[in-house]
């Protein structure tokens, strides 16, 4: 993406907060990591994995956009976090200029039409259709443009791959004149507005879905207890929160098998983002009751 310059032929400047909305599991954390052409949002096949808003930038030319990756809309599972959660997607929803509402190709449920019904009916909305990829049969993709066209009128309609990077310069060509005016507020060289504790959790938490989704799909998060920085190495302390128990030796392992492979694999992409050598430190703490406990969710840090 980084040779990609939408509006060099102009010298029109323009900056805009781009949602990037749609149900759980339909690539939006790919899509964000694809487009501004580095790993900042945590991926897995399980749902849930995206839970708390994420900013990337994209400075392309003349045109700078701030990228807000928000978690799944929840239809399920009526807790605390879900609920957090959902407001976190209504609050981005709230204050961007564009939305990128993303969907699977071939593919639209009532999951997709809960996250469609919440972004507002003003909202200049591009229907971005991923994993064109995986579309076995391509002739369906016209006719599901088509079916999609009915739902809404949508400012552009764009199929890509998010995944295999295909058609992602079209997206972003195509979404550039729909931002407003104005001078850009991040530096040419920034990603990401999130700090790196923030990062060290979030890569934590993806290893440990990864690698224990199907035995814990809900019921672990990560919290960063001390961040110490020495030169180029960090020094990072951090707690793998259960809710029960009988998760904790989930987490850690026959001998600690499980959880040093999970902080040595998150040890790795720390490094690559922080351009630095990591000291990871884990151990794992239950809080029985943290995902429908507001004050624990606000600890936390989950909005």
């Amino acid at each position: 993406m980084g040779d990609f310059a939408p509006g060099s032929e102009e010298t029109t400047r323009r900056t805009g907060f781009v949602a990037i909305v749609g149900r759980p599991n339909v690539g939006k954390s790919t899509l964000l990591n694809r487009l501004i052409g580095q790993k900042i949002s945590i991926v897995s096949s399980k749902a849930q994995t995206t839970r708390h808003r994420v900013t990337g930038i994209l400075s392309a030319g003349n045109v700078q956009f701030v990228f807000v990756d928000t978690p799944g809309f929840q239809t399920r599972r009526g807790n605390a976090l879900n609920r957090a959660m959902n407001r976190a997607v209504s609050q981005a929803l709230a204050g961007v200029d564009l939305v990128f509402f993303v969907i699977e190709a071939g593919r639209f449920n009532d999951e997709d039409r809960a996250a469609l019904d919440a972004i507002p009916f003003e909202a200049s909305v591009v229907l971005v259709i991923n994993k064109i990829d995986r579309l076995d049969d391509k002739s369906r993709l016209l006719p599901f443009i088509d079916q999609m066209r009915g739902l809404r009128e949508f400012a552009e309609i764009v199929p890509v791959s998010a995944e295999h990077g295909r058609h992602c310069d079209v997206l972003i060509e195509a979404a550039a004149p729909l931002l407003p005016e104005g001078d850009p507020i991040y530096g040419a060289d920034e990603i990401t507005d999130r700090n790196e504790r923030f990062f060290a959790a979030e890569f934590l938490r993806e290893k440990l879905f990864r690698l224990l989704g199907d035995e814990l799909p809900y019921g672990l998060t990560v919290e960063i207890e001390k961040f110490e920085t020495e030169g180029s190495l960090r020094r990072i302390h951090a707690a793998v929160i259960v809710d029960k128990p009988a998760h904790k030796g989930i987490v850690i392992g026959k001998g600690g098998e499980k959880l040093k492979r999970v902080a040595s694999q998150a040890r790795i992409e720390m490094e690559k983002l922080f351009d630095g050598k990591v000291f990871l430190e884990t151990w794992v703490k239950v809080r029985s009751g943290w995902a429908d406990n507001e004050h624990a969710l606000k600890s936390l840090g989950y909005e």
